[in-house]
């Protein structure tokens, strides 16, 4: 008997997966990372079924790859040869939801949208909003501590957990954090949890914090740009005045010209860039008139601001469509680099001549109003693996944000694809100190091998 069988038998009919082509299907997220051949898919409905599934696989010395959605882009999920796909999808339940809290109990595979709209019932709203909010679930939100449009003023998916239910590499179950809004007992658990990309424990129910929804429909606007630098400028000058906008993206000519493209949005001959904006204070459309008028003094050519929750809508689904546009264009190595918002036009310099330089096709959007860059670097359908050129304007994109002081990745992760920069960031001490850190959790190495750190 194959050491499978006994998990298959351990678990309610159905559970396990084995056949090779349908587990192929569980093997591979949004990246071109090639995966390994997975020993088979566990489709979890219930924390017992994690617990059984962990206690076998710590038995069996079987690496696990846990899954939620399959949106990543870093390759987080990406299946390792041989390995237990442990998919936890089917865990939809929001277990409770409490307005006098502003909480919510939620399992893993609650998709993040379905969460904003059950709070938004009771006045409330769960604030962390990724572009793939419609499809990613909290589960894989949690684990790449994903960012989103609202991020620059509520913060990232950390800021929203307060607690955590994870069951260890041994099947042990673990709680941390509270349901409080303080709370400093002992070290930060949920904190280290939150980010570590199933390396640690597998997340089976968050405690998750719910803020207000704003009273009035936000009010937005959107600005065309000459060139990227004078969109960047305007971006810093948004922040520096005060203006705490609740997002602020930024597009290249490049996405606009995919998008235009694919839907035809009209797009402007002199438009290099595009910057969407928006507020959802109590004086919204006042604060979007003033974020116009800095827009115009940083060399916008046409600012238009929304009149309408349907105009609203419709700026924003430009900016949520625009990975999608690029897809259309070739295979994406999707970068996520942040900086500190004051270099923001200084690197969107460097990308821009790093794709110059390579003659590699780059198009960039941003979370501009937190200094957080997505420069999609696009080669040829079918290829394997980026070509050289790609990979070295993606090194000098990497040094250069390094250089100016922010991060190898924002809100992505690091996956795979972002393992040959690890050491250019972390150095060999913090290095050493996360290894050790996954020792204590997982001494074995069996939870999602070769990823993260």
């Amino acid at each position: 008997m194959e050491p499978i069988d006994a998990l298959v038998k351990s678990l309610p009919d159905g559970r396990v997966l084995t056949d090779p082509d349908v587990a192929d299907s569980y093997a591979r997220d949004r990246t071109f990372v090639e995966p390994g051949k997975p020993l088979g898919v566990v489709l979890a409905a219930s924390r017992d079924d994690v617990v059984t599934t962990l206690r076998w696989a710590s038995e069996h010395r079987v690496p696990v790859v846990p899954r939620g959605a399959g949106t990543g882009l870093a390759g987080g999920a990406t299946a390792s040869e041989g390995a237990l796909i442990l998919s936890l999808a089917r865990m939809t339940a929001i277990k409770e939801l409490s307005p006098a809290d502003e909480i919510a109990v939620v399992e893993p595979g609650v998709i993040t949208a379905d969460l904003d709209r059950a709070a938004r019932e009771h006045g409330l709203m769960y604030a962390p909003d990724p572009s793939s909010y419609e499809i990613s679930t909290i589960g894989g939100n949690l684990a790449t501590n994903a960012g989103g449009l609202r991020c620059v003023k509520y913060g990232v998916t950390r800021d929203s957990a307060l607690g955590l239910e994870v069951v260890l590499a041994d099947g042990r179950i673990l709680d941390t954090g509270r349901r409080t809004m303080k709370g400093v007992t002992g070290y930060d658990l949920t904190g280290l949890f939150v980010g570590s990309e199933g390396t640690l424990g597998v997340i089976t129910s968050a405690t998750v914090r719910l803020r207000r929804a704003p009273v009035a429909a936000p009010a937005t606007f959107a600005a065309e740009f000459g060139s990227l630098r004078d969109a960047g400028a305007a971006v810093s000058a948004i922040m520096a005045a005060g203006c705490q906008p609740s997002l602020m993206e930024l597009l290249d000519r490049g996405t606009l010209q995919a998008i235009d493209d694919w839907r035809n949005i009209g797009l402007e001959s002199g438009t290099m860039a595009m910057l969407i904006g928006q507020s959802d204070a109590a004086d919204g459309q006042a604060m979007a008139e003033r974020m116009e008028r800095i827009c115009l003094d940083n060399g916008a050519s046409f600012v238009a601001v929304s009149t309408s929750p349907q105009e609203t809508e419709e700026l924003i689904g430009l900016r949520r469509m625009a990975y999608q546009a690029k897809e259309r264009l070739g295979a994406c190595l999707v970068e996520d680099v942040c900086v500190p918002r004051s270099v923001l036009p200084e690197m969107i310099t460097a990308i821009e001549a790093a794709g110059a330089r390579h003659g590699v096709r780059i198009c960039t959007v941003a979370h501009a109003g937190d200094g957080n860059l997505h420069p999609v670097f696009i080669f040829e359908h079918g290829t394997a693996e980026p070509p050289a050129e790609v990979w070295a304007a993606a090194d000098e994109v990497f040094t250069r944000a390094l250089e100016l002081g922010g991060t190898l990745t924002g809100e992505h992760g690091v996956g795979l694809l972002k393992q040959r920069w690890l050491a250019l960031e972390s150095g060999p001490v913090a290095q050493e100190v996360q290894k050790g850190i996954k020792a204590v959790f997982d001494p074995l190495g069996l939870l999602n091998p070769g990823k993260a750190i």
